[in-house]
């Protein structure tokens, strides 16, 4: 149990070191191009994809010893189930205008492809591991 909270926990610190680089740059970028920093729903972009990475790592942990042969298929599901909440949630206020501009389409796929480098890196560490 011990080693489990400890993954949990080092995969949590690690992500937030992640995203929050990644969104730095982010937002530099938008400052540079001259577009509004934390329009496009940004900031609830980066929440809403490390609070779901961190709920599938978690269910991952919990599902390692008794259905490790599944665990690729439930991180699958689990990043199905992040666009399915960019479509219900983000989607249509992107939509509102009648266009979704470059600036909202990365507002929610840079912090999603972040989260799935991190993930996909402790899920590798995670079916390799012995315990």
């Amino acid at each position: 149990m011990k080693k489990m909270n400890k993954r949990i926990v080092d995969f949590f610190l690690k992500l937030a070191v992640a995203l929050s680089i990644i969104f730095g740059i982010h937002i530099a970028l938008l400052f540079f191009l001259k577009i509004y920093i934390f329009g496009n729903l940004i900031i609830p972009s980066y929440y809403v994809n490390y609070f779901l990475a961190a709920a599938i790592f978690i269910l991952l942990i919990k599902l390692k010893k008794k259905h490790s042969h599944i665990l690729g298929f439930i991180f699958m599901i689990g990043s199905f189930l992040k666009f399915v909440v960019f479509f219900i949630f983000f989607y249509p206020i992107f939509k509102l205008d009648g266009a979704i501009t470059i600036a909202e389409t990365t507002s929610f796929l840079v912090p999603y492809f972040s989260c799935l480098i991190v993930e996909t890196f402790y899920l590798i560490k995670l079916l390799n591991s012995e315990a």
